[in-house]
């Protein structure tokens, strides 16, 4: 027994350090280009830490200031706790808000980290028509687009009739269109802060303990008008997110794997492959894993928008209702008209610190991440494991969506693009693997040791040419 468990050890090393080499091997990697990659990654782990500015330094008060919910309870980081990367540390599908903590959200909280770089919400040109990117076509975003009936009239679309994808904004439905505009969702939620207006929330900042610093950095009109007063506070807001390194260290084991400092081991290697591969995983083709052109680090999403189809959250106060959907794209809490093909799209959201979540995707439903990769794969194949049955035996499929927008869920891409019965795209040991690669995505990893040799220039992907 113990010799069996020692050749299988043996084998599972082995296949590590050959996955490896030809992980970096397939994608044509040079000498030199590793070297850039390494050392821009060894660059960030080593950045000393740089002070706050005074606008990012009341950014934090404000941040952390329970007296701007009206329950007098509640701040920023009730939700966004620090110490569990600016996610809830709790189980909770929503989160608990209103003016006595009693009233449930409708969407799962997500993490603050990892924002600093998202681009302003727009619709853009399609990358599957640009030739100069490098990304593979998406398969669902092409057959979306050649059916997408745009309005003349979309106030959305500047581009008209051309093949345009919506990206970027924050939230899950990318409504507040850059960072500085994010806070005020929250603040004037009924089911979250629960200010009443503008003007309250404004009395607020005026009456707090750093408002002597809101006029120093802002000047003494800051007081004056909530456009001009909450603005302001927002802003400071936004400096604090940007400049503060917890929101964005970079210092994971991945990136000690970028940097050539670690190696990983053969699973979450083998997770790596698979999380790459397009008949596999296929997880890239919205999470990206490579360092940018600029060899700036993979933040893990590419800030685009994807209809899933989630199983229905029968514990979500809203979903009593059986004529409630959310439809992300399409509101409820987005207010602009969009287009029919957007209905039920939700923002691709990073994969960094994805393992020490609680629950996943924007409803709350799945609460491993073990059942989230799973999800991906058994969705098609296995779909009696997710939805309930109707009354008449049949499979009440994308129960989360209406009729009409079901059409826009995503079949095309792997590994949604199997059918029912068929072995999905990834077995039970593969989704072990991949969940064990996520879990290098995980800030600040603590190496053991550092490599020295051939060891340390075995670093993972080089830049993409995008």
């Amino acid at each position: 027994m113990r010799l069996t468990l020692l050749l299988a050890a043996i084998l599972i090393a082995g296949a590590g350090v050959f996955a490896q080499t030809q992980f970096l091997a397939a994608r044509g990697s040079s000498a030199s280009a590793t070297s850039a990659v390494q050392h821009a990654a060894a660059a960030r782990l080593d950045a000393p830490a740089i002070p706050l500015s005074p606008m990012a330094q009341l950014g934090r008060e404000i941040f952390f200031d329970p007296r701007l919910s009206e329950s007098g309870r509640m701040s920023c980081a009730s939700c966004h706790d620090p110490g569990n990367a600016y996610a809830p540390a709790n189980s909770l599908a929503t989160q608990l808000g209103g003016t006595k903590l009693r009233q449930q959200g409708i969407r799962a909280t997500p993490t603050l980290t990892y924002l600093e770089r998202t681009p302003r919400f727009m619709l853009r040109l399609d990358t599957a028509f640009d030739p100069d990117e490098a990304r593979p076509a998406k398969a669902s975003r092409i057959a979306a687009i050649a059916n997408a009936n745009t309005r003349a009239t979309d106030p959305l679309n500047a581009l008209q009739g051309q093949p345009v994808v919506p990206e970027g904004g924050m939230d899950w439905d990318g409504r507040a269109v850059v960072l500085a505009d994010q806070a005020e969702g929250p603040l004037l939620d009924p089911r979250e802060m629960a200010n009443k207006d503008r003007q309250k929330l404004l009395a607020k900042l005026a009456g707090a303990p750093y408002a002597n610093e809101l006029v120093a950095v802002f000047g003494p009109a800051v007081f004056k008008s909530p456009a001009t007063g909450l603005a302001d506070a927002y802003l400071a807001l936004a400096r604090f997110q940007m400049e503060d390194r917890s929101f964005h260290p970079y210092n994971s084991k991945f990136d000690f794997y970028l940097a050539g400092r670690v190696q990983l081991t053969a699973e979450e290697m083998h997770g790596l492959i698979l999380f790459d591969d397009p008949h596999k995983g296929n997880c890239a083709a919205c999470h990206l894993d490579k360092p940018n052109k600029n060899r700036l680090a993979p933040v893990f999403t590419d800030y685009e928008f994807e209809a899933l189809a989630l199983p229905r959250n029968r514990q979500l106060t809203a979903n009593r209702n059986a004529h409630f959907f959310d439809e992300g794209l399409c509101g409820p809490l987005r207010k602009d008209p969009g287009r029919d093909s957007d209905c039920g799209l939700f923002k691709t959201p990073t994969l960094r610190n994805v393992a020490i979540r609680h629950v996943f995707f924007h409803n709350g439903e799945v609460h491993s991440l073990e059942d989230a990769v799973r999800f991906y794969v058994e969705r098609e194949t296995r779909p009696q494991r997710w939805y309930p049955r109707r009354a008449d035996g049949t499979l009440a499929i994308y129960d989360d969506l209406p009729a009409m927008h079901r059409a826009n869920v995503d079949v095309k891409d792997a590994p949604f693009d199997r059918r029912r019965g068929e072995q999905p795209a990834l077995n039970e040991q593969e989704i072990k693997d991949v969940v064990l690669f996520l879990k290098t995505l995980t800030d600040n990893y603590r190496p053991t040791s550092q490599p020295t040799g051939q060891a340390a220039s075995a670093a993972g992907p080089t830049a993409s040419t995008r």
